[in-house]
């Protein structure tokens, strides 16, 4: 069967220039999610309350690793309570340490030394338990988009602006409520990557930019009961697997319905450009310290959008 290659390349093409010039553009922008501001006023009225709370109560939850031969050190529950609130409300070590002390009754935890939080980022015991903590909280609408963003390691760097500067790379998938369902913080490539992240997810349909072009992706995506919507190249045929095929004969046959499903991706790059406004820097130096310090961070944000979400539904 000859496929109209010629025509799809034609339609990218223009779907392409249209990107560029406005002029152009046949798909119309979707309204944005209204906010519902008594439900986005209540969160941050409660937030340090119900992130006390969430804190205390998730990490009590948590198995604690098997205890290793040796001398017992703190207990790594103590110190991922400490990771969470430094990360949750901005605080270094030694600011932590004065606010553990004072609200110690409040946050069910005793005194800890700002080199022992600080030291605590580097314990494997401590993303075990972050572990646990992310995978519980991590409901999903089945929407899903994914991409990769540059997180800066200081105030002189911009990822936009200078690329070539050395800065930590994070991969990740969301829902539409920019809720992390599955990240990666290996500093790999984003698109082999992506191979091993989609295992880690449920949902009925995922978006991914042109970086994520890959016949092998595609085809793993659909097997895995999920509709892909990977934008094309304008070099790309239609030949290849069913999945590929379906996907492009779809782009081609209904473009602005491809095109509104594919542009709900825009709330994976809502959910990097948040992050970073919110977080800030990543301050460790150490590779596993860096990775618990984005881990307690995703947690939180999961937190936060999943409190509001909530708060909708119940109000």
């Amino acid at each position: 069967m000859r496929y109209p290659n010629q025509k799809f390349r034609k339609l990218v093409e223009f779907i392409n220039e249209g990107r560029e010039d406005k002029s152009k553009k046949i798909y119309v922008d979707r309204e944005p999610r209204e906010i519902d501001w008594v439900a986005y006023n209540l969160s941050q009225i409660k937030n340090i309350r119900e992130t006390i709370l969430f804190i205390n109560k998730e990490v009590d939850k948590c198995k604690n690793p098997p205890r290793k031969v040796g001398k017992p050190l703190t207990n790594p529950k103590l110190l991922c309570k400490a990771i969470l609130i430094c990360e949750a409300f901005g605080l270094t070590e030694r600011n932590a340490e004065g606010f553990i002390e004072f609200f110690r009754t409040s946050i069910k935890m005793k005194k800890l030394d700002d080199r022992v939080i600080g030291n605590a980022y580097n314990r494997p015991e401590v993303a075990y338990i972050l572990k646990q903590i992310f995978e519980r909280n991590k409901d999903s609408d089945g929407i899903l988009s994914g991409d990769g963003t540059g997180l800066e390691t200081s105030r002189r760097q911009n990822y936009g602006k200078n690329r070539k500067s050395t800065k930590e790379f994070l991969t990740s998938i969301v829902d539409s409520r920019e809720i992390i369902q599955a990240f990666d913080f290996s500093g790999e490539d984003e698109c082999k990557v992506m191979h091993s992240l989609i295992e880690e997810v449920n949902g009925e349909s995922l978006r991914l930019d042109a970086g994520f072009n890959d016949r092998e992706l595609v085809r793993k995506i659909a097997e895995l009961g999920m509709l892909p919507f990977v934008y094309p190249y304008k070099s790309n045929k239609l030949n290849g697997s069913d999945a590929w095929k379906e996907m492009y004969l779809e782009f081609f046959t209904d473009i602005i319905f491809w095109l509104q499903e594919y542009y709900l991706r825009v709330h994976c790059e809502s959910f990097h450009s948040s992050f970073k406004r919110i977080f800030g820097i990543i301050r460790k130096t150490r590779p596993h310290s860096k990775f618990v310090q984005v881990t307690a961070r995703i947690i939180l944000h999961n937190r936060a959008r999943l409190s509001y979400f909530k708060k909708i539904k119940h109000g």
